[in-house]
């Protein structure tokens, strides 16, 4: 069996070397996921049963050596604001969030410092000599108490350093650079005690000052091996970062003085096929990849057993998992997959947005904004198994912009636990917070089912932030002076990405999804790569440290330089032994996910291996040949009996002149009976706005309906503008708040119109009009009835105020938007139902037609009102001919009426013309 993977060839050196003492053999390996594939492959070469070796990865080898856990960079935090605390003196004590802020950095220079041996205080004695040499300039007299503080924090430096050490040591807890320093202390004890056992390191590329004592002192004591996997390509080019940190292996260590080098390998200068493939966006790329699959799994070109997608980015695991094809079958995720966009996540983080929203304006009184309460009951996790789609609609329909939390628990009559713990108050500390996110969690994962993937994964997703959350509770429990509730959600914010999202898969079966690192010493025949982009792949500089890059290069420790070799390194891994490759990258240089081709996919074209046979191809999206096809709609026998009802039932001016203004919104509204979503007004919206305006002036006038009105009756209208509008406001917009901001801006501007509005009426009263009122806000109706028509029509609708004006009828139209006396003026009846800027004509003029049999031979005008037009007044409807314009409905311009009317319907009731919208 020929070895095809370098797991293979460390398989068969471990059989050969070592088949009478397996158990005594110990494989080190970068990192825990190679185990399980190093496993198989020894399975795959033995005949019988035999005891597998301890596989183990670097990390816990170490921890092994040192004798010392290893805690997580939260429990970390903690710990060193204890110290901090214990050594800071009390005027100068930061809160956590603000000492969370720079600690974090500070700790990973501590990391740094002790994975590299280097001397601690002179290290950190060198930063606060550089911050001294940057003040020299600074006179005595010009040093301020903040530029002082800043000086001392760089002498506290060693001080932190040293307490924190020593208080993690009495603990018998460390990060991972303290458990380093202290395995290499400890590694002369370790290696008389580990007597009749071997090492075998295998599969490293960039090791740590520390890392090399230990791997060169098991090796001089000849109790260590180690295989490296490294190309003569990049090994032998001294300028290729891929070969790096080999490179100096090679000619540093003593070991190599007198012992052969293993291995170098000739496997990236064989045949293969990589296709560059640009497009625009991430979702392309996603797209692509699974079309890639599919592509594979149809042909049965490559076993998906040995195929990688492998994630520049983890933000395309979710897109990429919608893109594959459903053929893909078994598939196996090992990645991490941050808390970020994790949907429990989500909810969380609007759960303490609408605790402390409420808590910040609460007082006694714990109040909720309604955006953050529709946030919560609509969310996926949520709405489906809460039962308050009824609370949604009272919040919606009764405008409550503003929500106690006892009014939100009055309005839900049957609460269950879930919704109890979403609107439990916060006002008992931060344990008790968490301690109700905790349950809540658990409440959402027994939600679930594992009926579906889809499911399993928003389980897995749920389960990874409960883990954090209890976290959080043992460390609080110990840090109980830390307890506000922004410092908590603030240290929530810094942790989340920890919520690391563990998928349950078979690793040896079927596709394999994985990041970059996940990808170390594993080889794959089939290799897709996303986001090579700079910036993603390799990931772009960084500077989150207080050592500035020159003191980094001259202490010897890692700059971006070797980030960037790590990387390199990973990459041509990757391609080192596959035979497919497809490298995806996004065309786009804008925007947050852009870039430009990453400088690995212009170094493979640079290098140009002759067996590469690389191509380079660009993929977009089809643009269609038409830009938009307007919707057209036949009208089938159902939409037909629908028209006869309507038609039965009454067809209102609005309805005949939305159709004018588009036949498609026409049958949405009155055919499919769409209406709009009931949403929160949090702003008086404009229809609202004159529907109060109507409402008013109707309760005003009401009283003197069939009486000619005095300027006394106005003056008495004019004083109970106030009460009436409040009222009004009261009624129409519930629960919504007027007394702040826009709406009440809306308010005045409400009462200003209808003052304004009584001010015209009582000047034209003084003036000498004789006005009685007939009828205000009044339906009528009237049967159309015409040879030209396929069935009798009702015309229907809601005419504002109708009046006797110095012995003429006149109906009015209130507009509370702005209309010119132009707006009512036709000079050719064919243009009435042509044009949609005639519809205001084609309203009064069917108020006219409904008022006819009404009107007793008396004369009649017909127009508008409209308020932020007031100074025009009454304009009436006026057709204009020949200069002459005639503004009363004479029979002549009835009859002209009608016949436009009937072409209209005429169109609207033709079964052969279908509704077709009108594009601007």
């Amino acid at each position: 069996m020929t070895d095809s993977t370098f797991l293979d060839k460390i398989a068969t050196v471990i059989l050969n070397d070592n088949l009478d003492n397996l158990s005594d053999l110990i494989v080190v390996l970068p990192n825990k996921r190679a185990k399980v594939f190093l496993i198989e492959a020894l399975r795959n070469k033995v005949e019988h049963t035999v005891f597998a070796p301890e596989i183990i990865s670097v990390e816990d080898f170490v921890q092994d050596i040192a004798g010392i856990r290893a805690v997580d960079s939260i429990e970390l935090l903690f710990e060193f604001y204890e110290v901090y605390l214990g050594i800071t003196d009390k005027a100068q004590q930061q809160t956590f969030e603000l000492f969370a802020n720079w600690a974090k950095t500070l700790l990973q220079d501590f990391n740094e410092i002790d994975r590299y041996l280097l001397d601690p205080l002179h290290v950190l004695s060198y930063l606060k000599d550089i911050e001294d040499i940057k003040k020299w300039g600074i006179e005595v007299d010009q040093k301020t108490k903040l530029l002082e503080n800043y000086i001392d924090f760089w002498k506290l430096l060693p001080v932190y350093y040293k307490a924190l050490y020593e208080h993690l040591l009495k603990k018998g807890i460390g990060y991972q650079g303290l458990i380093y320093r202290q395995a290499v202390e400890n590694l002369d004890h370790f290696s008389g005690a580990v007597t009749g056992k071997n090492f075998l390191f295998a599969g490293f590329n960039a090791l740590n000052a520390s890392e090399e004592k230990i791997v060169q002192h098991l090796m001089a004591a000849g109790l260590a091996k180690i295989y490296w996997d490294v190309d003569g390509v990049f090994l032998d080019d001294p300028y290729h970062d891929a070969g790096l940190f080999v490179r100096r292996f090679k000619q540093q260590w003593k070991h190599y003085k007198s012992h052969p080098f293993d291995w170098i390998v000739d496997d990236f200068k064989g045949s293969k096929n990589i296709q560059v493939i640009g497009t625009p966006k991430t979702i392309g790329q996603a797209k692509i990849a699974g079309s890639i699959i599919e592509k594979a799994v149809q042909e049965n070109t490559v076993s998906l057993n040995k195929t990688a997608i492998v994630l520049g980015e983890e933000n395309l695991l979710v897109p990429l998992l919608y893109a594959l094809p459903d053929s893909v079958g078994a598939l196996n995720i090992t990645m991490g997959y941050s808390g970020k966009n994790n949907p429990a996540q989500i909810l969380i983080a609007k759960l303490f947005k609408m605790h402390t929203n409420a808590l910040s304006r609460s007082g006694d009184n714990y109040v909720f904004y309604y955006k953050d309460v529709l946030d919560i009951l609509t969310h996926p996790l949520v709405e489906p198994y809460s039962g308050t789609s009824g609370l949604v609609r009272i919040i919606n329909e009764q405008n409550y912009t503003f929500i106690t939390h006892k009014k939100v628990m009055e309005l839900n009559e049957h609460p269950g636990d879930l919704f109890l713990l979403l609107f439990n108050k916060w006002q008992s500390g931060s344990l008790q917070v968490l301690d109700v996110i905790s349950q809540l969690l658990l409440i959402i994962k027994s939600n679930l089912s594992n009926d579906s993937e889809e499911e399993k994964i928003t389980k897995a997703f749920v389960f990874s932030i409960y883990k954090v959350i209890n976290k959080l509770i043992n460390y609080y429990s110990q840090h109980q002076h830390i307890d506000k509730i922004e410092t908590l959600y603030a240290i929530y914010k810094q942790i989340i990405d920890l919520a690391e999202v563990s998928f349950e898969g078979e690793p040896l079966n079927g596709l394999q999804i994985m990041g970059v690192l996940e990808s170390r010493v594993l080889d794959f025949e089939t290799v897709i790569v996303t986001s090579m982009n700079e910036g993603k792949f390799p990931a772009g500089k960084s500077q989150n440290s207080f050592i500035p890059y020159d003191v980094k290069k001259e202490l010897g420790l890692p700059t971006f330089k070797e980030k960037d070799a790590i990387y390199t390194y990973h990459f041509y891994h990757l391609l080192q032994r596959a035979k497919n490759i497809y490298l995806l990258y996004n065309t786009e240089s804008d925007g947050l996910d852009g870039g430009e081709k990453s400088r690995f996919i212009t170094q493979l074209e640079v290098e140009n291996q002759p067996k590469h046979n690389l191509t380079h191809d660009i993929y977009n999206t089809e643009v269609p040949t038409v830009a938009y096809q307007p919707v057209i709609v036949p009208k089938s026998e159902q939409v037909m009996v629908r028209l006869r009802e309507i038609a039965a039932k009454g067809f209102s001016p609005s309805a005949l002149t939305s159709y004018i203004r588009n036949p498609i919104q026409f049958y949405m509204q009155k055919i499919l009976r769409i209406s709009e979503v009931e949403e929160v007004e949090e702003n008086i919206a404009l229809n609202t706005l004159g529907t109060i305006i109507h409402e008013t002036l109707k309760a005003l006038y009401d009283p003197y309906i069939c009486t000619f009105l005095t300027a006394e009756i106005i003056k008495d209208c004019i004083k109970n503008i106030d009460a009436e509008v409040l009222r009004q406001f009261k009624e129409v917009y519930k629960e919504g708040e007027i007394k702040k901001g826009r709406n009440l801006l809306a308010f005045e501007v409400a009462k200003r119109n209808i003052f304004n509005f009584l001010k015209l009426e009582l000047q034209e009263i003084e003036q000498g009009d004789a006005v009685k009122l007939l009828a205000l806000e009044h339906t009528y109706e009237r049967l159309l009835e015409h040879p030209g028509l396929p069935f009798p029509v009702l015309i229907k609708g809601n005419v504002d105020r109708i009046e006797l004006r110095n012995g003429k009828i006149r109906i009015v139209d209130y507009k509370t938007g702005k209309v010119e006396a132009r707006d009512v003026v036709l000079k050719q009846w064919h243009k009435l139902t042509a044009e949609s800027k005639t519809d205001k004509i084609i309203q009064v003029l069917a108020y006219a037609f409904m008022y006819a049999p009404y009107l007793e031979g008396k004369e009649m005008e017909v127009g508008i009102i409209s308020f932020k037009n007031l100074r025009s007044g009454f304009m009436p409807f006026t057709f204009k001919e020949d200069k002459v314009g005639v503004t009363v409905v004479t029979a002549e311009i009835s009859e002209n009426y009608i016949e436009q009317l009937v072409l209209l319907l005429n169109e609207i009731l033709n079964p052969a013309i279908p509704f077709e919208e009108k594009v601007v």
